[in-house]
């Protein structure tokens, strides 16, 4: 497996397909996935001639199983570290949900500051801030994600399968088209990670706060997201971070889930590309 060592010795697995010379595009999975859940992308811009690279973030998939760093920071550190070893420059970086707050941050905090991010696409992301506050009045109640924590801690098969064949996709809604291979599908990649990880990680994608992230990006940014998106609210993620960056355009798909990257990939892909081809 291809895999670098970060600072703290953590083991980071990546893929890297297509020219070494060609433009590269980042991708930036979610909770609690996978850079296999990036592989109806990653199959289409290799075929279009992008240089493809997607990483598993720590204590996810097939990187070390780690007690510690799930946070933003430590995500964010950790994707700079891939793209440094690979020496990517001139990338586009493309994040959903939490890969959508990593993906914030690394470029706030490193990409554009050492010149290798040309543009961004937030997709279904999680920024600037989940948990509803004094300040965030639209957002999610706290006890949403103590939900979440204790389910994932007493039975986190049993959650995760419930997870996926309800709102991640959507198929909780009338005359939804289940795809008992995509409920399968995420499961398999949740299960592939650690508890420890995916339990901490839901802390990192509700309470960070990333509004000073957004307003520090400053290349062209792309916000994507679903209006029947029942993970990630719309009004408290796509519409207020589209309002941050400073060089961003909000497109909404009526009727799209969280996950719409996965089901919708014949209408999601043309509209990247467009994106990063203009």
């Amino acid at each position: 497996m291809d895999t670098i060592a970060t600072k703290d010795g953590v083991e980071i697995f990546y893929k890297d397909w297509g020219p070494k010379d060609a433009q590269p595009l980042v991708f930036h999975h979610g909770w609690p996935l996978s850079a296999d859940d990036w592989d109806a992308q990653m199959l289409y811009f290799l075929g279009k001639g992008y240089r493809v690279v997607a990483h598993d973030r720590r204590g996810h998939g097939r990187s070390s199983q780690v007690s510690d760093g799930h946070d933003m920071d430590h995500y964010a550190a950790d994707a700079s570290a891939v793209v440094e070893r690979l020496d990517l420059k001139n990338a586009v970086h493309i994040g959903h949900s939490t890969g959508g707050g990593e993906v914030a941050r690394y470029v706030a905090r490193y990409g554009r500051p050492q010149g290798r991010v040309a543009k961004a696409v937030l997709v279904s992301a999680v920024p600037p801030l989940m948990l509803k506050t004094k300040n965030n009045p639209g957002g999610t109640p706290i006890e949403v994600f103590d939900s979440l924590r204790a389910a994932l801690a007493k039975n986190r098969a049993e959650f995760y399968l419930e997870f996926a064949s309800g709102p991640f996709y959507g198929f909780n809604r009338p005359n939804a088209k289940v795809s008992q291979a995509v409920i399968q599908n995420w499961w398999r990649q949740g299960m592939m990670g650690g508890a420890k990880a995916q339990y901490d990680s839901i802390k990192a994608f509700s309470e960070t706060d990333q509004t000073d992230d957004l307003k520090a990006i400053t290349v062209p940014t792309l916000v994507l997201q679903g209006d029947d998106d029942q993970v990630v609210p719309l009004d408290d993620s796509g519409r207020l971070s589209v309002k941050l960056v400073r060089n961003g355009t909000l497109k909404v798909y009526p009727g799209y889930p969280h996950g719409m990257l996965t089901i919708h990939a014949d209408v999601i892909n043309p509209d990247l590309l467009a994106f990063i081809q203009a």
